[in-house]
């Protein structure tokens, strides 16, 4: 990524952010989040490879759905970040052509994914249809204007495109490493020290 300079504009919608390994929050260590919007009011964004002891069988009962079907029953639920930790968001695959057929979507640009927040996607994989691919998570993470890019200047994230096979197609514990491979890197070789060769 091209030095930041003051004032710049950058979209980083569709992209990985991947935790630094000096990454101070706790929250955010080891992480790699899914950047679903960015613009100048502040990004949202998805954890990507933090399950919790939720399975999507789980919490499909919880919300009085009938299960879906296997194997994505199975399927655990995600912390996608410390903001509405009380609220499920569904990123999958776009279904068709044209506007979603999900209320509460937010279609990512040039990703053929989106972002739904309505029971309708849950009530759609219950009865077998919906997205086949799909990632689940309670909570987001969100930065208000100007804080991503703040974190981004001190080092604290990686940016690179994303690829959707990382989030729908690998397992939990290799989405970090895969998605720093993306840029080339080998996680043995990132320093715990920022600013320091």
């Amino acid at each position: 990524m091209p030095p930041m300079t003051p004032g710049a504009r950058i979209d980083l919608t569709n992209q990985f952010l991947i935790a630094m390994p000096g990454m101070a929050d706790d929250t955010f260590r080891g992480a790699v989040v899914y950047l679903c919007e960015h613009t100048e009011k502040g990004a949202l964004g998805l954890v990507i490879n933090k399950p919790i002891d939720i399975k999507l069988k789980n919490l499909f009962e919880k919300v009085d759905l009938s299960t879906p079907p296997a194997p994505l029953a199975e399927q655990p639920v995600y912390f996608g970040g410390p903001v509405q930790t009380e609220r499920g968001f569904v990123l999958h695959e776009r279904q068709g052509e044209g506007t979603s057929p999900y209320n509460s979507t937010l279609a990512i640009a040039d990703s053929g994914l989106e972002m739904t927040t309505s029971k309708d996607v849950l009530e759609a994989m219950s009865n077998g249809a919906g997205p086949k691919k799909v990632l689940i998570t309670l909570g987001y993470a969100g930065w208000e204007a100007g804080q991503l890019e703040d974190e981004l200047g001190r080092n604290g994230w990686l940016t690179v495109d994303a690829d959707p096979a990382i989030i729908f197609d690998t397992p939990n514990d290799k989405r970090y490493d895969r998605a720093l491979s993306l840029l080339g890197i080998d996680p043995r070789m990132l320093s715990q020290d920022a600013g320091h060769a």
